[in-house]
């Protein structure tokens, strides 16, 4: 399957230089991980500090993230290096965005093609089981976002068996990916938006939409980034 591949294209050494020295909305299920070690996930914030989506860096100056995240662009914050929602560690650069561009095909209906970039106004300094991670709820009912991030590995689910009647009924597009567990338990969810899915060190999807969260037989359902590869380096290259 040709995807992104991280390690060509993200640059993960996100740390922060203090003194001249060097310091080092869907998560249902899974553990928290240690500091820093999804280097390649940055925090989409409001102008408050709250976080809203998640989104991975594919480039120096671009962030991939969910077309439904879209927000006015002066009033969103990408911060890199995060941790903890809620103490400041030193390492987290924070950016406002230049850009925002959403695939054309995108509907805030279906949520097919639910997929954007954003490009920052500055650049981030260098730095088959799947896993996702994010601040995202970590209970499906009465849920609050995790302080800091977490991660669950979670099989591919094959399409035709995502898109059985008794599972989504045919609404699962060829630009879908679905990953869970068929007893559920283990997902992402609200404030994991935008978030990727990593498969052996590669973005395969973007949590995009499900029903409700870490349900049986409703697989969390992620935007299929190899549909979009050439729309994404075009439109990289284009505004570099």
């Amino acid at each position: 399957m040709n995807c992104l591949d991280l390690r060509l294209l993200l640059l993960l050494q996100l740390c922060s230089l203090i003194g001249g020295q060097r310091k080092l909305q869907r998560i249902i299920g899974g553990h928290i991980v240690g500091p820093h070690s999804a280097k390649y996930l940055v925090s989409l914030k409001r102008m408050t500090g709250s976080h809203f989506c998640g989104g991975s860096l594919v480039s120096r100056s671009w962030v991939l993230t969910a077309a439904h995240c879209k927000t006015e662009i002066n009033q969103m914050l990408i911060v890199a290096g995060e941790y903890s929602l809620s103490t400041f560690e030193g390492t987290e650069q924070i950016f406002r965005p230049s850009r925002m561009v959403v695939h054309p095909d995108y509907s805030s209906t279906t949520k097919n093609a639910d997929v954007m970039l954003i490009k920052q106004g500055a650049t981030v300094k260098e730095g088959r089981l799947c896993q996702v991670s994010g601040w995202g709820y970590t209970s499906p009912i009465g849920g609050r976002t995790s302080d800091t991030l977490r991660s669950v590995r979670l099989p591919i689910v094959p399409s035709w068996k995502c898109n059985a009647s008794s599972s989504y009924a045919g609404f699962i597009t060829s630009n879908m990916i679905c990953a869970g567990l068929s007893t559920g338990g283990k997902d992402a969810c609200q404030g994991d938006s935008g978030g990727p899915l990593v498969c052996e060190g590669r973005v395969f999807g973007i949590v995009s939409w499900g029903h409700s969260c870490a349900s049986p037989r409703y697989p969390g359902v992620y935007t299929a980034v190899a549909n979009f590869q050439k729309w994404i380096y075009k439109t990289i290259f284009r505004h570099q």
